[in-house]
């Protein structure tokens, strides 16, 4: 079963409404005078300062204001706004120079509707023996930086093309490479089209759908999650209660799902661990040098808004169970809102045994079954598709998961040729170039309060000597991370490296201070050269964690505004200043990089590749926080659904 959330306003966290983004497009247009010419990139909550927030109570008055972007096309100029929704009127206005804010739908259409009528265009389509334009496929890729004076001041894209072999083929099958077009997206017209030579367009279907497939399997037998007292978790607003877990749901348009106030309660009161957490940014660089293929360098938060790519989870079966949605709600580039209906889910599920003993000499056994909530949301850029899962356990553990699928971005390669850059998926040059995805999380942890710091923690062996005589010792080591330029870090699983988020001011039982840490699983660093583009644009890339002090305005980890900036900006940027981390409010930085060498098994839709994080207690807890979950008899004591002993 499922059901849609909706609700007033009754938090200074709570998403703004249709209504609030309606009024707050109207408010903006009106009293700053804006022309036709202007686009609204994005209105999304202006969020209240944190003392605002924690002082709240309920009844009191709630100021709501919006922030923003706005691209005027004639002007070639972006701004900044923060409208006050409750007094209804512009509080700032800014000009914010030299910078391209993130490209909006309405420019990907018009840009692929202009190509399709340049005669350049079609003239090298007409090489390559495609005729029939409305098969065509032109991607608005996103342009870079590659210092190239010429570019300066245009709002730039760099367009890839396919073709579908009927009007409901899958297209990506299908590359016709070596054709580049540059277009301007504030005027609207063709730059200029690159073609480096005719490569025959691999001809071999790639359909994936059941029709294309041919006999399914029959002997799948239903799987059904049944839950006839309802799911154990509460709603209110967009506050979710669960198993002594307590956070708030927010969404944007460029991060997507954001978790606010996240608290576990412990002994009567609930102990704050995060203020916010959320997607800061991510990146996609390509290793393959051929000339389609050199400058895809996606920024999928910065570059494209990727919560506004949101899926409605009402198609398909994203999520399984009783399941409760949360709509997002944006703006379109006039201010009026739109909603991507169902975009947030959240059920629960069962997650194995959370914990277990057999006395063998009692012979008694207590088992414990883990389940663990999960609140998830997905987006489709072109090819791809990233689902962001996050998990809350019964033990105090929070994970997150993110679920890379869809198609790979494909290439195409002469007859008889292969590549060491990528993958041969056809006989007839369709390819696969090697890539990696670099996603940076913002985590402004709250760790029983606001005063924090780091601690990284490795395992070693001791030497050999009166300490250790028998050579078996070793130990783990921390080491306070003092400042800004301490907090630079790379994953290290051969010392079992994990970074410890204290509060020095609240202990334990022991005398320790309270903990969470940051455990990493699998991760790379990105393969580029230092001095490529990508290096200078995505420096957040080259480290998997950054610790700073908070400040509200430090928000993404590439900069504010990475579209086409020459890089530098962002994490790089603050951490040069090299501030002090230590007991202090501070945020942490991580970087989860995957590395995808293409398979053959990944075509022409890619099973589901899985790449996180977990935030776990140490010693944020005096024991087990999970011994008072109650054995299975008791949470189902009809025995139906897999009961133990059945």
């Amino acid at each position: 079963m499922a059901v849609s959330v909706r609700s007033q306003v009754s938090h200074p966290l709570d998403p703004l409404g249709p209504e609030e983004i309606a009024a707050a497009g109207k408010i903006v247009r009106e009293q700053r005078g804006l022309t036709d010419s202007a686009r609204i990139v994005s209105i999304t909550l202006h969020e209240p300062p944190k003392d605002v927030v924690q002082s709240f109570k309920p009844g009191d008055p709630i100021d709501r204001e919006a922030f923003i972007v706005v691209l005027d096309k004639a002007e070639r100029a972006t701004y900044e706004a923060v409208v006050s929704i409750t007094a209804g009127e512009v509080r700032s206005w800014k000009h914010v120079p030299d910078v391209q804010p993130p490209i909006i739908f309405d420019e990907f259409l018009a840009c692929e509707s202009v190509v399709k009528q340049h005669p350049d265009f079609q003239e090298a389509m007409r090489k390559r023996g495609i005729t029939d334009l409305d098969l065509v496929m032109v991607e608005p890729w996103s342009a870079g930086y590659y210092g190239d004076e010429s570019e300066r001041g245009q709002r730039l894209l760099r367009a890839l093309v396919w073709v579908r072999p009927d009007p409901e083929g899958n297209g990506y099958a299908h590359p016709v490479d070596n054709v580049v077009v540059v277009f301007d997206l504030n005027a609207n017209q063709v730059v200029r089209v690159e073609d480096y030579g005719v490569i025959p367009v691999p001809k071999t279907p790639g359909e994936y759908r059941p029709e294309a497939i041919g006999p399914l399997r029959t002997d799948l037998k239903p799987l059904e999650i049944h839950q006839a007292q309802g799911p154990s978790f509460v709603i209110d607003g967009h506050e979710v209660r669960w198993q002594r877990w307590r956070f708030r749901v927010g969404f944007t348009a460029r991060e997507g799902l954001v978790l606010h106030t996240v608290g576990y309660e412990d002994k009567g009161r609930v102990r704050p661990i995060l203020y916010r957490a959320s997607l800061s940014e991510m990146v996609v660089p390509y290793g393959d040098p051929s000339p389609t293929q050199w400058r895809k360098n996606a920024f999928d938060a910065g570059e494209y808004n990727i919560g506004a790519l949101a899926n409605s989870l009402e198609l398909g079966c994203d999520c399984l169970g009783e399941i409760r949605y949360f709509d997002a709600v944006l703006s379109d580039t006039d201010g009026n809102p739109v909603v991507i209906k169902n975009a947030i889910c959240l059920h629960e599920e069962d997650y194995g045994i959370l914990w277990k003993h057999y006395d063998f000499r009692l012979e008694t056994a207590e088992v414990r079954r883990s389940r663990r909530l999960v609140i998830s949301w997905i987006a489709t850029v072109g090819n791809y598709e990233y689902g962001f899962f996050w998990y809350f356990y019964q033990d105090g553990t929070i994970q997150h998961e993110v679920k890379l699928t869809g198609l790979v971005s494909t290439a195409a390669l002469p007859p008889g040729q292969k590549s060491p850059y990528g993958q041969l998926l056809s006989p007839d040059g369709l390819y696969g170039p090697i890539h990696q995805h670099f996603f940076n999380y913002r985590l402004d942890f709250d760790v029983d309060g606001p005063v924090n710091a780091v601690y990284e923690v490795h395992s070693a062996p001791e030497p050999l000597g009166p300490d250790n005589p028998h050579g078996n010792a070793f130990r783990s080591h921390a080491v306070l991370l003092e400042r800004e330029g301490d907090g630079h870090r790379v994953v290290d699983p051969l010392s079992a490296r994990y970074w410890k988020i204290v509060n020095h001011n609240s202990l334990n039982k022991v005398g320790e201070p309270v903990a969470y840490r940051l455990m990493p699983h699998g991760n790379v660093l990105p393969m580029a050269h230092p001095t490529a583009s990508v290096m200078q644009r995505a420096g957040f890339m080259t480290k998997h964690v950054w610790v700073t002090p908070y400040r509200p305005e430090e928000k993404y980890a590439a900069g504010d505004y990475p579209n086409q900036h020459p890089g530098g900006a962002g994490l790089p940027a603050w951490t040069a200043q090299n501030r002090p981390i230590v007991d202090t409010d501070i945020v942490v930085w991580y970087t989860l990089g995957s590395h995808h060498v293409v398979r053959l098994e990944d075509w022409p839709v890619m099973p589901v590749q899985y790449v996180g994080f977990l935030l776990q207690p140490f010693g944020f807890f005096d024991a087990n926080p999970a011994l008072d979950v109650p054995p299975q008899h008791l949470v189902n004591p009809n025995g139906h659904g897999g009961q133990c002993g059945t």
